[in-house]
């Protein structure tokens, strides 16, 4: 039986569009890094900032809302306080309800990231907390621009 491949970090070419981000004095945990979980937050804030800015996510009033039901992190390098990070972000996969974000983390100017993750949103209505039968308009122009680069 082979051995799995070892995931590897990567650069910044394989992204489609950046976030710019800052951690917080609290996210340092007790060995002077940022804590796990704050790996996913960044990842979190990431991808919602990008959908707000693009018109997609009304996080108080919109029909349609995200649920995350998988995620994932490698960490190649460690990030920690004060610093600035660049969440470049891409989808994985783009099904009727559901996106997989791909997201590195990157510090200021660096060419390979930090960590590597991805989660899954299925995309739910508000009220019902069923799956929509396919993602809205907005949703789907804001996900094009998200497409990775060739």
């Amino acid at each position: 039986m082979s051995e799995p491949t070892r995931p590897q970090a990567e650069g910044r070419e394989a992204f489609a569009h950046f976030e710019p981000l800052t951690t917080r004095w609290m996210d340092n945990d007790i060995y002077g890094h940022l804590n796990n979980v704050v790996y996913y937050s960044l990842f979190d804030t990431a991808v919602n900032r990008y959908l707000i800015g693009a018109g997609a996510l009304d996080i108080h009033g919109g029909a349609v809302i995200g649920l995350v039901v998988e995620t994932h992190c490698n960490f190649f390098e460690s990030l920690a306080f004060p610093q600035r990070i660049e969440a470049g972000i891409r989808i994985g996969r783009l099904g009727r309800s559901s996106v997989r974000y791909e997201i590195g983390l990157f510090a200021e100017g660096a060419g390979r990231c930090a960590a590597l993750g991805h989660f899954v949103h299925v995309y739910v209505d508000r009220e019902t907390r069923r799956p929509v039968a396919e993602l809205p308009p907005a949703y789907q122009q804001a996900l094009q621009k998200l497409s990775p680069p060739c």
